[in-house]
């Protein structure tokens, strides 16, 4: 008997689930198979780096050649790549009368600009002189500029994405975020304050979004202890009308002391998404609202005023594996994979699947010796697990629905 265009289309429909469901349990299998490639990958070198004191920050340049350290013995040391595979300290100077709470690069495009910040309350910007060197072979780098503006301990320290120009952000433990401005790029002894943000929380740690397309955005984090006093993660926008930055967004479900906060490389998302590090990891989303659905979102919360919620914010992942203390985070180029380092010892990587489900897909000491995988081994099997009915039938459950309409059960 002819098959009828109706149930040609079920007949075609059902060898196409069929098919779907095997490219899924293929996929699967060689997610499984790419984690445990990745925690094979990494080789851990240790490099002595004579400081008197502890680390507190250590920073990569734009290429991942060059690095630079700062520590409680008021110094910076910048180390070179050499040919040969190892680590070489090219520089080695006294930056501030205090702990050197962080240091980071400026584009190279700019030059070789360092900017540091410490507990003395101030934040210097240093540049390197090409062609200059001493008697050991040292670089030798002038400090440009120092800025003094904080009364309190200077907590952070950031330069913008290079599409912005040459910024520099700077939090303070006195809760003001302040941005300074090179107008000559030639000339960097000159770095007028632009703005002073306001935070009325003391501030920790701040980051730059590096999205193109989007208005400038920061995020600023704060280790406040008191939890009543509630989002310790806030969004500021900078408006081009207004010419100032408003506070757009303040993350609720974040009320922990927060050490550490960077957003992902943006490479063709829509939305934002934002790691946090304080007692917990949090990876949170935050995805641009129409105006109409902004003043309806703000007309929906009492507290606040209409026209206020700039965003959906939704946390997409959140981890307690360090059992512990988390300080510092970090994604990789594509925004893919984040990396998180806590009191544990510990060196965590994470990544999402194609069903934005997150896991920890390798762990790694302190000193690169790696944890044993049973753990995470369990978490990369939960993608295949098997369930047998009454009749015989299998069925394979390829990932956590949280809608309806996502992926059904085959």
């Amino acid at each position: 008997m002819a098959l009828n265009s109706v149930e040609i289309v079920s007949v075609f429909s059902r060898k196409f689930a069929v098919t779907l469901f095997l490219l899924l349990l293929e996929l699967d299998s060689s997610v499984v198979k790419r984690q445990t490639e990745l925690a094979e990958m990494f080789v851990a070198k240790s490099i002595s780096v004579e400081h008197k004191d502890l680390i507190h920050d250590v920073a990569y340049d734009f290429h991942g050649r060059r690095m630079a350290t700062c520590s409680s013995d008021q110094s910076v040391k910048v180390w070179d790549l050499g040919d040969d595979g190892q680590w070489h300290c090219t520089a080695d100077w006294k930056t501030h009368s205090g702990s050197v709470w962080k240091v980071t690069w400026a584009h190279p495009e700019f030059g070789q600009v360092l900017a540091t910040c410490s507990f003395d309350r101030t934040a210097a910007v240093w540049e390197e002189l090409p062609g200059e060197s001493s008697e050991k072979g040292q670089s030798h780098w002038v400090k440009r500029t120092s800025l003094v503006d904080s009364r309190t301990s200077v907590t952070d320290v950031r330069f913008s994405p290079r599409h912005l120009g040459l910024l520099l952000a700077t939090c303070s433990a006195d809760g003001f975020v302040r941005i300074y401005e090179a107008p000559d790029v030639m000339n960097l002894s000159q770095w007028p304050l632009q703005h002073a943000i306001q935070c009325k929380l003391s501030c920790s740690c701040l980051a730059w979004n590096p999205s193109r397309v989007h208005p400038p955005m920061l995020a600023v984090g704060s280790d406040e202890a008191n939890p009543s006093v509630g989002g310790k993660v806030i969004i500021y926008e900078f408006s081009e009308a207004q010419r100032k930055w408003n506070k757009v967004e303040t993350v609720m479900s974040v009320t922990e002391p927060v050490h550490d906060i960077s957003f992902a490389p943006n490479l063709g998302r829509s939305y934002h998404m934002l790691a946090i590090a304080s007692k917990e990891v949090h990876v949170i989303t935050l995805k641009p609202l129409k105006r109409e659905q902004a003043v309806q979102t703000a007309t929906a919360v009492p507290t606040a005023p209409a026209g206020t919620s700039r965003f959906e914010i939704r946390q997409a992942a959140q981890f307690d594996d360090h059992s512990s203390q988390v300080w510092r985070i970090s994604w990789n180029i594509t925004g893919t994979i984040l990396a998180s380092s806590g009191d544990d010892g510990c060196v965590r990587l994470w990544k999402a699947n194609y069903l934005e489900n997150w896991k920890c897909i390798s762990e790694l000491k302190g000193d690169g010796t790696k944890i044993s995988n049973d753990k995470a081994s369990n978490q990369s099997h939960q993608f295949l697990q098997t369930a047998q009915s009454s009749n015989g039938t299998r069925y394979y459950k390829v990932g956590n629905i949280s809608q309806l309409n996502q992926v059904v059960w085959h």
